[in-house]
Protein backbone atom coordinates (compact mmCIF):
# COMPACT_ATOMS: atom_id res chain seq x y z
CA UNK A 1 0.00 0.00 0.00
CA UNK A 2 2.76 2.09 0.44
CA UNK A 3 4.28 1.92 -2.12
CA UNK A 4 1.42 2.02 -4.35
CA UNK A 5 1.20 5.48 -2.61
CA UNK A 6 4.52 6.49 -3.07
CA UNK A 7 4.23 5.89 -6.87
CA UNK A 8 1.51 8.55 -6.93
CA UNK A 9 3.21 10.82 -5.42
CA UNK A 10 6.16 10.62 -7.76
CA UNK A 11 3.74 10.72 -10.39
CA UNK A 12 2.32 13.93 -9.48
CA UNK A 13 5.13 15.99 -8.41
CA UNK A 14 6.04 19.03 -10.87
CA UNK A 15 7.75 18.26 -14.25
CA UNK A 16 10.54 20.76 -12.52
CA UNK A 17 10.55 17.98 -9.37
CA UNK A 18 10.78 15.00 -11.24
CA UNK A 19 13.77 16.54 -13.20
CA UNK A 20 15.41 17.79 -10.42
CA UNK A 21 15.65 14.79 -8.77
CA UNK A 22 16.78 12.58 -12.45
CA UNK A 23 19.88 15.31 -12.25
CA UNK A 24 20.73 14.29 -8.54
CA UNK A 25 20.35 11.03 -9.22
CA UNK A 26 22.51 11.22 -12.50
CA UNK A 27 24.69 13.43 -9.93
CA UNK A 28 25.05 11.26 -7.35
CA UNK A 29 26.01 8.41 -9.91
CA UNK A 30 29.13 10.11 -11.46
CA UNK A 31 30.17 11.49 -7.71
CA UNK A 32 30.21 7.86 -6.76
CA UNK A 33 31.67 6.06 -9.55
CA UNK A 34 34.40 9.45 -10.63
CA UNK A 35 37.51 7.12 -10.65
CA UNK A 36 35.54 4.36 -12.49
CA UNK A 37 34.45 6.21 -15.15
CA UNK A 38 37.30 8.23 -15.80
CA UNK A 39 39.98 5.07 -15.83
CA UNK A 40 37.14 3.70 -18.68
CA UNK A 41 37.10 6.44 -20.82
CA UNK A 42 40.88 6.59 -20.15
CA UNK A 43 41.52 3.33 -21.43
CA UNK A 44 39.06 4.28 -24.68
CA UNK A 45 41.26 7.11 -25.63
CA UNK A 46 44.21 4.84 -24.70
CA UNK A 47 42.66 2.28 -27.27
CA UNK A 48 41.85 4.42 -29.90
CA UNK A 49 44.63 5.96 -29.97
CA UNK A 50 46.48 3.27 -30.45
CA UNK A 51 44.71 1.55 -32.75
CA UNK A 52 45.34 4.14 -35.15
CA UNK A 53 48.64 4.99 -34.07
CA UNK A 54 49.32 1.34 -35.12
CA UNK A 55 47.40 1.36 -38.18
CA UNK A 56 48.52 4.71 -39.56
CA UNK A 57 52.20 4.74 -38.18
CA UNK A 58 53.49 1.12 -37.89
CA UNK A 59 51.21 -1.35 -39.76
CA UNK A 60 50.56 0.39 -43.20
CA UNK A 61 54.31 1.58 -43.54
CA UNK A 62 54.97 -2.25 -43.12
CA UNK A 63 52.53 -3.46 -45.50
CA UNK A 64 53.63 -0.62 -48.07
CA UNK A 65 56.90 -2.10 -47.98
CA UNK A 66 56.19 -5.76 -47.40
CA UNK A 67 54.43 -5.14 -51.18
CA UNK A 68 57.29 -3.82 -52.52
CA UNK A 69 59.40 -6.41 -51.14
CA UNK A 70 57.53 -9.07 -52.40
CA UNK A 71 56.92 -7.59 -56.21
CA UNK A 72 59.89 -8.98 -58.13
CA UNK A 73 59.40 -12.60 -56.26
CA UNK A 74 56.17 -12.71 -57.68
CA UNK A 75 56.99 -11.81 -60.96
CA UNK A 76 59.46 -15.00 -60.67
CA UNK A 77 56.93 -17.33 -59.46
CA UNK A 78 54.54 -16.06 -62.47
CA UNK A 79 57.63 -17.41 -64.76
CA UNK A 80 58.24 -20.43 -63.24
CA UNK A 81 61.12 -19.66 -61.72
CA UNK A 82 60.77 -21.41 -58.23
CA UNK A 83 63.80 -21.18 -56.58
CA UNK A 84 64.12 -17.67 -57.41
CA UNK A 85 60.82 -16.50 -56.29
CA UNK A 86 61.59 -18.64 -53.26
CA UNK A 87 65.32 -17.29 -52.29
CA UNK A 88 65.55 -13.99 -53.47
CA UNK A 89 68.52 -13.35 -56.61
CA UNK A 90 71.20 -11.48 -54.27
CA UNK A 91 69.36 -8.05 -55.44
CA UNK A 92 65.83 -8.69 -54.86
CA UNK A 93 64.10 -10.81 -51.95
CA UNK A 94 62.14 -13.82 -52.23
CA UNK A 95 59.20 -14.90 -50.02
CA UNK A 96 61.11 -16.31 -47.59
CA UNK A 97 62.87 -12.56 -47.07
CA UNK A 98 59.28 -11.23 -46.69
CA UNK A 99 58.27 -14.14 -44.31
CA UNK A 100 61.19 -13.29 -42.20
CA UNK A 101 61.22 -9.54 -42.29
CA UNK A 102 57.43 -9.20 -42.45
CA UNK A 103 55.45 -12.28 -41.81
CA UNK A 104 52.33 -10.33 -40.10
CA UNK A 105 51.61 -8.55 -42.86
CA UNK A 106 48.94 -9.71 -45.49
CA UNK A 107 51.64 -9.49 -47.62
CA UNK A 108 53.92 -11.90 -45.42
CA UNK A 109 50.86 -14.14 -45.25
CA UNK A 110 50.67 -14.32 -48.72
CA UNK A 111 54.42 -15.20 -49.18
CA UNK A 112 53.73 -18.03 -47.02
CA UNK A 113 51.33 -19.58 -49.67
CA UNK A 114 53.55 -19.24 -52.36
CA UNK A 115 56.85 -20.42 -50.78
CA UNK A 116 54.72 -23.68 -49.93
CA UNK A 117 53.70 -23.66 -53.68
CA UNK A 118 57.18 -23.60 -55.18
CA UNK A 119 58.81 -26.12 -52.30
CA UNK A 120 55.68 -28.17 -53.93
CA UNK A 121 56.99 -27.81 -57.63
CA UNK A 122 60.40 -28.68 -56.38
CA UNK A 123 59.23 -31.79 -54.88
CA UNK A 124 60.14 -30.62 -50.86
CA UNK A 125 56.77 -31.87 -49.63
CA UNK A 126 57.95 -31.41 -46.14
CA UNK A 127 58.91 -27.66 -46.54
CA UNK A 128 55.76 -27.24 -49.04
CA UNK A 129 53.11 -28.78 -45.84
CA UNK A 130 54.86 -26.24 -43.60
CA UNK A 131 54.56 -23.39 -45.56
CA UNK A 132 50.74 -24.03 -46.65
CA UNK A 133 49.63 -25.24 -43.56
CA UNK A 134 51.02 -21.80 -41.81
CA UNK A 135 48.93 -19.62 -44.23
CA UNK A 136 46.05 -17.62 -42.75
CA UNK A 137 42.87 -18.14 -43.89
CA UNK A 138 40.90 -14.68 -44.56
CA UNK A 139 37.71 -13.33 -46.04
CA UNK A 140 36.70 -12.39 -49.17
CA UNK A 141 35.79 -13.79 -52.58
CA UNK A 142 39.66 -13.42 -53.66
CA UNK A 143 41.04 -15.00 -50.09
CA UNK A 144 38.43 -17.62 -50.36
CA UNK A 145 39.72 -18.74 -53.73
CA UNK A 146 43.10 -18.88 -52.18
CA UNK A 147 41.74 -20.28 -49.16
CA UNK A 148 40.40 -23.22 -51.79
CA UNK A 149 43.76 -23.48 -53.45
CA UNK A 150 45.82 -23.50 -50.04
CA UNK A 151 43.46 -26.48 -48.76
CA UNK A 152 43.66 -28.34 -51.97
CA UNK A 153 47.30 -27.75 -52.62
CA UNK A 154 47.78 -29.46 -49.41
CA UNK A 155 45.82 -32.40 -50.44
CA UNK A 156 47.91 -33.35 -52.77
CA UNK A 157 50.89 -33.20 -50.36
CA UNK A 158 48.89 -35.45 -48.18
CA UNK A 159 48.40 -37.83 -51.91
CA UNK A 160 51.53 -37.95 -52.82
CA UNK A 161 52.57 -39.33 -49.52
CA UNK A 162 49.95 -41.88 -50.10
CA UNK A 163 47.92 -40.58 -47.97
CA UNK A 164 44.66 -40.72 -49.42
CA UNK A 165 42.01 -40.78 -46.36
CA UNK A 166 43.94 -37.19 -45.22
CA UNK A 167 44.48 -36.06 -48.66
CA UNK A 168 40.53 -36.16 -48.99
CA UNK A 169 39.84 -34.10 -45.90
CA UNK A 170 41.88 -31.54 -46.95
CA UNK A 171 40.33 -31.67 -50.68
CA UNK A 172 36.75 -31.65 -48.70
CA UNK A 173 37.89 -28.47 -47.17
CA UNK A 174 38.62 -27.32 -50.85
CA UNK A 175 35.26 -27.78 -51.75
CA UNK A 176 33.71 -25.91 -48.88
CA UNK A 177 36.28 -22.96 -48.67
CA UNK A 178 34.90 -21.45 -51.99
CA UNK A 179 31.77 -22.05 -54.53
CA UNK A 180 33.08 -21.03 -57.77
CA UNK A 181 33.32 -22.83 -61.09
CA UNK A 182 37.09 -23.24 -60.96
CA UNK A 183 38.14 -24.40 -58.22
CA UNK A 184 35.31 -26.04 -56.93
CA UNK A 185 34.88 -28.55 -59.64
CA UNK A 186 38.76 -29.42 -59.49
CA UNK A 187 38.77 -30.06 -56.42
CA UNK A 188 35.84 -32.06 -56.51
CA UNK A 189 37.19 -34.86 -58.73
CA UNK A 190 40.66 -34.71 -56.30
CA UNK A 191 37.84 -35.58 -54.05
CA UNK A 192 35.94 -38.58 -55.80
CA UNK A 193 39.86 -39.74 -57.06
CA UNK A 194 40.23 -40.01 -53.08
CA UNK A 195 37.47 -41.56 -52.71
CA UNK A 196 37.73 -43.83 -55.37
CA UNK A 197 41.26 -45.06 -53.58
CA UNK A 198 39.65 -45.56 -50.51
CA UNK A 199 36.86 -47.64 -51.42
CA UNK A 200 34.39 -45.98 -51.02
CA UNK A 201 32.56 -46.14 -54.10
CA UNK A 202 28.87 -44.25 -53.23
CA UNK A 203 30.80 -41.03 -51.96
CA UNK A 204 33.66 -40.60 -55.31
CA UNK A 205 30.17 -40.85 -57.23
CA UNK A 206 28.33 -38.37 -55.12
CA UNK A 207 31.30 -36.02 -55.67
CA UNK A 208 31.16 -36.58 -59.78
CA UNK A 209 27.72 -36.30 -59.67
CA UNK A 210 27.73 -32.81 -58.02
CA UNK A 211 29.86 -31.53 -60.89
CA UNK A 212 27.72 -32.86 -63.45
CA UNK A 213 24.65 -31.59 -61.88
CA UNK A 214 26.50 -28.22 -60.50
CA UNK A 215 29.42 -27.03 -62.75
CA UNK A 216 28.17 -28.71 -66.37
CA UNK A 217 30.08 -26.40 -68.10
CA UNK A 218 33.37 -26.78 -66.70
CA UNK A 219 36.52 -28.68 -68.20
CA UNK A 220 35.66 -31.43 -64.92
CA UNK A 221 32.61 -32.20 -66.51
CA UNK A 222 33.36 -33.11 -69.85
CA UNK A 223 34.21 -36.51 -69.09
CA UNK A 224 32.70 -36.99 -66.15
CA UNK A 225 30.72 -39.90 -67.32
CA UNK A 226 33.96 -41.91 -67.06
CA UNK A 227 34.84 -41.37 -63.86
CA UNK A 228 31.25 -42.12 -62.39
CA UNK A 229 31.71 -45.28 -64.23
CA UNK A 230 35.08 -46.33 -63.18
CA UNK A 231 33.71 -45.04 -59.29
CA UNK A 232 30.43 -47.85 -59.68
CA UNK A 233 32.63 -50.48 -60.86
CA UNK A 234 35.06 -50.15 -57.57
Amino acid sequence: MTTQKNARHEATKAPEEAIGSTISKIDFFFEKNAKALVAVLVMIVVAVGGYFSYKYLYAQPRSQKAADMIYVAEQQFAIDSFALALNGDGNNAGFLQVIDKYGSTPQGNVARHYAGVCYLRMGDLDNAMRYLSAYEHSGGIPARMITSQNYGLQGDVLSQRGEYAAAAAKYREAVDASDNSLTTPYYLRKLGLMYTLTSQRDEAVAAYERIQREYPSSMEARDIDKYIGEAQQQ
